[in-house]
């Protein structure tokens, strides 16, 4: 593909409460085996984009050893790669990513050194399927200048935390909304966008120049009168992970046959960093039903609706329901969680009973298991 890659994957969200005080949102567990940001780096090998940055920042310790290695998605070790950008103290810089045109500011080397004539921006927070070579087919097609890939959210969906878009007949954007107080429609930026290579260099580099950090208002916003920026429509599967609630959803979604089959069955496939480790065990007086259980998992007790992450233990005539248990969690016997998320390597004691009334509960137990 000519184009190469940008993954904005250094923010970080108080929606997400006590969630993202480990890791950063683009390193949340999915689905039992992936992290969120396996979504757009599939979507970049898929689309034989075989150069790839990761600009991290917020607490990327768990998502830079998660992307330790490129060979998980296959991106191109000789001629291209995956490269994790932190930010780094200069004789010229010594900031902080001060926002996402910044990041790609501070960054600029990775532009200028590449040689392919487009870019594909996008977040690493954001669980979809999308062939990015029939963006750019677009986006070369209306002559544009920058595409954002858009979606229609259904009717009584809260918008209001996204970019709202306004587009003419022919998909051009004339407004364009950031977080609005009041929504005045129901079509949505995606964060997802295409721009040629210098264009965007020329831009980040008049941001820097006038002080201004942030691409979408900085850009997006500023310039929708005076570069021809066109709206891509997507009407696939497409969830942003901003708040606990939207994670919750996000994955009881997989428990779904439909979306189980899109994302685990359909070409192409998702890829994420493989541990070895053995397949679940389910011992005598297990019952499991419509739920996701990981490598590694030991299950004892009655797990429904739920999404078990890898190497976890449920202890003897335990009850998880409609609750999602992160990675390496030790659950006593006799332990109730419902509407819960039990956070990585947590010790739940025996004899516990858990459950979120009206709301979905956090669980964070600071026990040492070898001390019970």
């Amino acid at each position: 593909m000519r184009a190469i890659g940008i993954v904005l994957a250094g923010g970080n969200s108080h929606r997400m409460s006590e969630l993202s005080h480990k890791r950063a949102i683009s390193a949340m567990p999915v689905a039992g085996s992936y992290r969120s940001i396996d979504f757009t780096l599939s979507n970049m090998s898929n689309s034989h984009i075989q150069k790839v940055a990761v600009l991290t920042q917020y607490n990327a310790r768990s998502l830079n050893e998660h992307l330790s290695s490129s060979k998980w998605w296959d991106f191109g070790r000789k001629q291209g790669g995956l490269f994790v950008f932190t930010p780094v103290v200069t004789a010229e810089n010594s900031n902080w990513y001060r926002g996402t045109a910044d990041a790609i500011y501070q960054n600029l080397h990775f532009l200028k050194n590449s040689h392919e004539p487009y870019v594909v921006i996008a977040s690493g927070d954001c669980v979809y399927k999308m062939d990015y070579n029939k963006v750019l087919e677009y986006h070369i097609a209306k002559k544009a200048d920058i595409t954002v890939v858009c979606k229609n959210m259904p009717e009584g969906t809260n918008v209001d935390r996204y970019g709202v878009v306004r587009m003419d007949e022919d998909n051009r954007i004339e407004e364009f909304e950031e977080k609005p107080v009041v929504a005045n429609g129901n079509t949505i930026s995606c964060g997802i966008y295409v721009i040629r290579r210098r264009l965007l260099i020329e831009l980040i580099e008049k941001c820097n120049e006038e002080g201004r950090y942030d691409f979408v208002a900085d850009i997006l916003i500023r310039y929708r009168g005076m570069k021809r920026i066109y709206g891509y429509m997507m009407d696939d599967y497409w969830r942003n992970i901003a708040s606990v609630e939207d994670y919750f959803e996000t994955n009881m979604d997989f428990l779904k046959r439909d979306i189980q089959n899109y994302f685990f069955r359909e070409y192409p496939d998702v890829y994420s960093k493989v541990d070895d480790l053995p397949p679940a065990k389910y011992n005598v007086g297990a019952d499991v039903r419509n739920s996701l259980i990981s490598s590694g998992s030991i299950i004892n007790g009655v797990v429904e609706d739920s999404i078990v992450f890898k190497e976890v233990f449920i202890g003897s005539n335990c009850h998880i329901k409609n609750s999602i248990i992160l990675n390496d969690v030790y659950i006593g016997d006799n332990t109730y969680i419902e509407n819960c998320i039990v956070e990585s390597r947590d010790t739940i004691r025996a004899n516990s009973r858990y459950v979120g009334d009206g709301e979905i509960k956090i669980l964070i137990e600071k026990n040492e298991r070898y001390d019970m």
